[in-house]
């Protein structure tokens, strides 16, 4: 959040997430004309965030291509402010009869009814005919830019942003403490900060989102990744599955043993709330994505340098989820429109430049961590080498990577969601109850 560059708003768009699968303005076919990498002088718009930091290595590697190319692509960059964002834009272009031929996005829930109605070229049968293209990019992110058809339509264009547990280094190594590698772990952690008036986990609950990343890794230890992904394709009672109860019913213990504090109602996330309170001491973990390396190096960089780490989600005794595996966000995507002027020559750009060296090697300096196969020497020249290699070094083992319930579900959820886990972390609704509401949410 903030002003990071690497900051949740700038990833995400959270101005836009309301946006993000809303009701297409109109159907259109699946065909399209497709000139060619080397015809017809056409130019073709890419479509990003306006006030992206990332933007000037966007238009690098557009200048790159655009050298060889007879067909050009413009970069354009799309205002995420004012009465719409970016989604609500984009919604009205990909409707349009000239839609963006390139287009910036979230994966997953941010591109399905782009996909279900033909909007978007399927770049399964390109990617499965090049296995060096395929294999150029993590999996686990690959398989985050399917729609729900589990066919391919999105492309890594930036850097993983998974969501670690952050600790205070210094203030465990004056209490002799190391960081949980079980829940029980975790628990007996609570426990001891509490006595020591020290609050054990920040937590930016104003902001709604914050409170998610607990639900989200409790369900993925308790279940893996197929408990959420049953609720994500809408099947029956999908959200009173048990284990859904049991992640809720968890963090209402944490409430009770005051693992967030007692006045968490009443931080923020956004005006560095929480990151504060981590910062000076006052908590001793953080759950929270990768931004919050970055957040924590632009406004408290001694506590950065001297006093942060990280360590994964820790396991669950009986828990069916993969340890590995992990929540947050891939990385953002760019999706091909089925009626761009030349879907060849896109192609050919996302082919060319989206795990070229130069591309990747610009965006590495700028503190991303791409998700581009083979990295792990070449991130040494990243602002936080230890840092992005540890990211990468995760997400590369991850076997699966499910992206943030609040972006991968359609829109409509997204409110319901929010204001129903906080009412859940504030003991003013039941685990049975907010699956009921969930439930009924269409």
């Amino acid at each position: 959040m903030g002003d990071s560059p690497l900051s949740r708003r700038t990833f995400l768009s959270a101005a836009g997430i309301a946006g993000l699968t809303a009701p297409l303005l109109s159907a259109c076919g699946t065909s399209g004309p497709s000139g060619g990498g080397k015809g017809g002088g056409k130019t073709l718009q890419a479509w990003v965030l306006q006030d992206d930091g990332q933007n000037p290595i966007q238009q690098a590697s557009l200048d790159d291509f655009n050298k060889s190319s007879a067909t050009k692509i413009k970069l354009v960059e799309i205002p995420n402010s004012g009465s719409s964002g970016y989604t609500d834009k984009l919604r009205i272009g990909m409707g349009s009869p000239n839609p963006p031929d390139l287009l910036f996005n979230w994966g997953t829930g941010s591109i399905q009814d782009y996909a279900q109605s033909g909007r978007l070229v399927d770049l399964t049968p390109h990617l499965t005919s090049d296995p060096t293209w395929q294999n150029s990019f993590l999996p686990s992110v690959l398989d985050a830019g399917k729609a729900a058809d589990g066919k391919f339509y999105g492309i890594p264009m930036r850097g993983m942003q998974p969501v670690l547990l952050f600790y205070n280094k210094t203030l465990f190594a004056q209490h002799g403490q190391q960081p949980p590698a079980t829940y029980d772990d975790l628990l007996k952690l609570v426990t001891y900060f509490d006595s020591k008036k020290i609050q054990p986990f920040a937590l930016g609950h104003v902001d709604a989102w914050p409170n998610l990343m607990w639900l989200e890794y409790l369900v993925e230890r308790l279940g893996g990744p197929s408990v959420f992904a049953d609720i994500l394709a809408g099947k029956p009672n999908a959200w009173g599955h048990p284990l859904v109860l049991d992640a809720l019913r968890r963090i209402q213990d944490l409430v009770d043993r005051r693992a967030f504090g007692t006045n968490f109602a009443s931080v923020n996330y956004v005006n560095d709330g929480a990151g504060l309170l981590f910062a000076k001491g006052k908590a001793a973990m953080h759950l929270m994505g990768t931004w919050e390396y970055s957040n924590q190096v632009d406004k408290h960089p001694q506590f950065a340098k001297n006093d942060l780490a990280f360590a994964p989600f820790p396991t669950i005794a009986g828990g069916k989820g993969d340890p590995n595996s992990v929540v947050g966000n891939p990385t953002n995507y760019y999706s091909i429109s089925s009626r761009s002027k030349d879907v060849n020559a896109a192609l050919a750009f996302l082919k060319k430049e989206m795990a070229g060296a130069m591309y990747v090697d610009k965006l590495i300096k700028a503190g991303d961590v791409p998700a581009v196969s083979g990295l792990e020497a070449r991130l040494s020249a990243s602002p936080g080498p230890e840092f992005s290699k540890y990211v990468y070094q995760m997400v590369q083992k991850a076997p699966s990577f499910t992206l943030s319930w609040d972006q991968a579900l359609p829109h409509v959820f997204t409110d319901p969601l929010h204001n129903n886990l906080q009412k859940v972390f504030l003991k003013k609704l039941t685990p049975e109850k907010f699956v009921q509401v969930m439930g009924q949410v269409k």
